[in-house]
């Protein structure tokens, strides 16, 4: 077995055999990637990439419990698996007992493709998109543009195996498109993105379009002080923060009463109304155009997820259902601690604020408001609140009795995802976003732009 013929369910398996420990997983992630850089109205650069991690889970039984080894490589050789298979046996008999550890998931049925080929990305990802980029440089070109960006495809096909039988494979492809517009003079900046799996439903000349419109909104600015003002947010932008909130949503944190999700005097808030608005927010592995995988792939444990818990299967769950928290996310093991369902994270997140209204609608019916492009820097400062602070970019516009009048200056905001929630009084059309903030870590979710009637901007920004 080499390590470039060598498909990656023979990896799996030879690793399974290698193992002597009491349980043994093996994660084999095979990835390939396709990109396309550009500046000033001209490609600069373009590649394919492709490698393999191995990551082994070695768990073993002891009078006190099980305790778990992991540990993960790139490029593994053949003469290099046994090893790697030691390496984790030999972290795990020297750890104490792993606090989730639970008996491996058993009775799945195997993924009739375990033992096929991974499906690989290449330059042909980009066959309709590249030409139609090319236009778009014209046109842009000719209205006095200049345009920047990048176009990333990665598809990464992950192959599951357990002592206990599992044998399970999916295949997770994931695009991302960022275009920045720049005057000639680079004093206005717009920026547009988009999340796709194809690149077959991204269109370049739309988004020229779009950020040609918002370099017209700023030949006028408006310089405006620190301030609570009534705010649109993107699509993006509500990406960007209702996915930190997933992040910082485990069950037992909340229990143990250390985030915004924790009940005063004990206990967690699931059953509280977070919002007056009907606003669902949900996770489903099925989700047309966000489908992700349908079962854990921990590749280590913490908060929220679990090594023991692997190849658990997910199925669509309501975190927030009509305004009303209904879920919290949970291992196996923080699940038996807080007495709450097993409801693991997903690769996806989409909130339904039951409304058909476009941004531009919004905008319409205005009567004096900021418009954002979208969100970034953002950190934490309270995770008794989760209050968080960041900066916006690239574009916020001062919009007066239903149109935009201008641009105004850049702030620095402090905000709770919850308490927007609970403050928000209209929800737009949910549509597929890219969250600019957190696009390398988290791109599968579906927003709508969200009105806010006193978004506070504690600050100005001399960011662009």
């Amino acid at each position: 077995m080499s390590a470039r013929t060598s498909k990656p369910h023979e990896v799996v398996e030879r690793a399974l055999e290698l193992s002597t420990a009491d349980g043994c997983v093996v994660i084999a992630d095979e990835r390939s990637t396709a990109n396309l850089r550009w500046a000033g109205n001209a490609l600069t650069t373009n590649g394919v990439t492709r490698g393999r991690t191995l990551t082994v889970i070695a768990t073993v039984d002891g009078r006190e419990g099980t305790s778990s080894g992991v540990v993960s490589r790139s490029a593994v050789t053949a003469a290099e698996l046994e090893p790697l298979v030691r390496a984790a046996e030999a972290a795990a008999r020297g750890a104490a007992p792993a606090e989730d550890g639970r008996p491996l998931v058993t009775g799945v049925p195997q993924s009739p493709d375990f033992t096929d080929a991974p499906t690989e990305t290449s330059s042909a990802v980009f066959a309709d998109f590249a030409p139609a980029l090319g236009e778009s440089f014209a046109r842009a070109r000719a209205g006095g543009r200049e345009l920047y960006g990048f176009a990333n495809h990665e598809l990464v096909s992950s192959y599951l195996g357990t002592s206990t039988g599992l044998r399970l494979r999916h295949d997770q492809p994931n695009g991302t498109l960022e275009v920045n517009a720049k005057s000639p003079d680079r004093t206005r900046s717009a920026w547009a993105g988009r999340s796709t799996r194809d690149f077959k439903d991204v269109d370049p000349a739309a988004m020229d379009a779009e950020l040609a419109v918002r370099l017209g909104w700023a030949r006028k600015r408006v310089e405006l002080p620190a301030g609570r003002y009534e705010t649109l947010l993107p699509p993006t932008a509500v990406a960007d923060l209702l996915i930190y909130q997933m992040w910082s949503a485990a069950a037992r944190d909340a229990a143990e009463g250390r985030t915004v999700f924790s009940k005063p005097g004990g206990g967690t808030r699931i059953g509280e109304r977070l919002s007056e608005l009907p606003l669902t927010l949900r996770s489903d592995p099925n989700e047309p155009g966000l489908e992700c995988a349908p079962f854990v792939l921990a590749h280590s444990s913490g908060d929220d997820a679990s090594v023991f818990d692997n190849g658990l299967p997910l199925k669509a769950t309501d975190w927030i259902r009509e305004g009303e928290l209904r879920h919290l996310s949970t291992t196996r093991h923080s699940a038996g601690l807080t007495g709450l369902p097993v409801t693991p994270s997903i690769g996806n997140l989409v909130l339904d604020g039951g409304e058909d209204r476009s941004l531009e609608d919004m905008v319409a019916s205005t009567r004096r408001g900021l418009l954002l492009t979208c969100l970034w820097y953002i950190r934490e400062v309270d995770p008794a609140t989760l209050l968080l602070t960041g900066l916006t970019r690239d574009g916020v516009y001062l919009v007066e009795d239903g149109e935009v009048v201008g641009e105004v200056n850049n702030f620095r905001f402090n905000e709770s995802p919850v308490g927007l929630l609970g403050r928000a009084t209209e929800a737009g059309r949910t549509e597929k976003t890219l969250p600019r903030e957190w696009s390398d870590w988290f791109t599968r979710a579906a927003m709508p732009a969200l009105r806010v009637p006193d978004f506070n901007m504690s600050s100005v920004s001399q960011g662009v």
